[in-house]
């Protein structure tokens, strides 16, 4: 009889897999993954403050890795 792991680490310990869920359980914490730096609430008054405002989040995203940079 042979059982099939989801999650394990790879030989060497460089790399953990999780092909099930991951719960993170209050009290938890987790280190190294990217933050983005911090996006002040809007105060914009019109279409083209929210969108400067808009972008400006977007771009946070980016810089830190949250999202895909856009493609050229």
């Amino acid at each position: 009889m042979s059982y099939t792991t989801k999650n394990y680490m790879e030989q060497g310990g460089d790399k953990w897999v999780v092909g099930g869920t991951l719960e993170i359980l209050p009290g938890a914490s987790v280190t190294g993954l990217p933050v983005a730096e911090n996006q002040a609430d809007s105060v914009a008054s019109d279409v083209a403050g929210l969108t400067a405002d808009f972008n400006a989040l977007l771009s946070k995203l980016k810089a830190a890795g949250l999202m895909a940079a856009d493609e050229e």
